[in-house]
């Protein structure tokens, strides 16, 4: 196939996250797996400082950690997204840069999977894969994703939200008070397990909550859950699909960004779990609900505690699932029997048909 008969795609990725060496992780396995014969790729990097970048190959080895300008064809902080164009100017070269068919956000957490660099694409006229601006900002923030689901009558883990300016309000014997021991404190808005920490006993209450509140102003404290920790793969957009179950087994206390991403041995993924099939189709109509609560599209992965006594508690939900190798999200898939490549020519289709549904909306009033 042709260079201009193919869809460009732009891999947007890394990202002023603390996940943003996660993120090139997982960019690397997106750009492994599209088909070359179909999609050109376009690399763009995003460093810690902000700074947009037109990139080759090389990147993925030499993203600096600390801000330091990218070696590469700079397209710099002077970039904006011309909307109708689906493509880049630079404002100090008053040149066009790429025409973009369709955006693949690799970017996790915050700046990349809250709705933020969404709602850019979307003044920009740019298809993107995965959620929209409504369902990344929802499904990033667990406070306000919490309420959601106990609206809708689904069972989530009892919390305790708290904000900076009210931190000093919130004691160790009030919560354990209202949650028991042990508990969990959790940025609200942070994912791969960033600024979690399981508090046993009442002294190390308040630097497990010094410790959270460097990453956000909202925090939560919630209720240690004893558990099996299943999750479910979604896919599609008006009808979405439910993988196969995967159970997460970890070596430590809980699944924490060492073990994640930096401890090989740090768990153990059982895919598909050993459930019996009642459980397995309730947690995935459950995964599915979930799904459509938090006005999620394209893709997520849906976390879930399961008890002994088979009760089930919806965990949290990742909009931008990690890609890596490891990553339970294309692992789940596969086992569904959905090879990588044909995960990911997926969610750039469906990038491609909200972008049409959209496109037909009316934008004017007529008088």
């Amino acid at each position: 196939m042709e260079n201009d008969l193919k869809l460009r795609v732009a891999v947007l990725f890394g990202g002023k996250s603390v996940e943003h060496q996660v993120s090139i992780q997982s960019a690397k396995n997106v750009v492994t797996a599209i088909d070359k014969d179909k999609y050109e790729i376009v690399l763009i990097g995003i460093s810690k400082t902000g700074g947009w970048h037109l990139c080759d190959d090389n990147l993925f080895d030499s993203m600096p950690n600390d801000g330091i300008p990218i070696p590469f064809d700079v397209i710099g902080d002077q970039v904006m997204l011309v909307a109708g164009n689906r493509g880049f100017y630079n404002l100090s070269s008053q040149s066009y840069i790429e025409k973009i068919d369709v955006v693949f956000p690799v970017l996790h957490g915050t700046f990349g999977e809250d709705g933020t660099i969404q709602g850019l694409l979307e003044l920009a006229n740019i298809p993107f894969v995965g959620a929209d601006v409504l369902g990344s900002a929802i499904g990033m923030d667990k406070d306000i994703a919490k309420r959601l689901l106990r609206d809708a009558d689904l069972p989530v883990t009892d919390a305790i939200i708290c904000y900076a300016e009210d931190k000093s309000e919130i004691t160790a014997d009030m919560a354990v008070e209202k949650l028991g021991l042990p508990l969990f404190i959790k940025p609200a808005n942070m994912g791969s397990s960033v600024g979690v920490m399981k508090v046993e006993k009442n002294d190390d209450f308040e630097n497990a909550l010094h410790q959270a509140f460097e990453f956000d102003n909202k925090v939560l404290i919630e209720k240690s859950i004893v558990g099996r920790e299943i999750e479910c793969a979604i896919l599609g957009s008006q009808t979405p699909s439910a993988s196969v179950l995967g159970e997460i087994v970890p070596h430590a206390d809980f699944y924490s960004y060492e073990a994640k991403y930096i401890d090989g041995d740090g768990a153990k993924l059982c895919i598909p779990a050993e459930l019996p099939e009642e459980c397995a189709e309730a947690i995935r109509s459950m995964a599915m609900s979930a799904y459509e609560v938090l006005c999620c599209s394209g893709m997520a992965r849906v976390d879930f505690f399961l008890q002994d006594d088979g009760s089930i508690y919806i965990n949290e939900i990742n909009t931008i699932p990690g890609f890596t190798k490891i990553s339970m999200y294309p692992q789940l898939w596969a086992a569904s029997g959905v090879s990588y490549p044909e995960l990911v020519d997926r969610l750039i289709q469906f990038a491609f048909d909200r972008a049409v549904r959209k496109e037909k909306l009316c934008t004017c009033i007529r008088l």
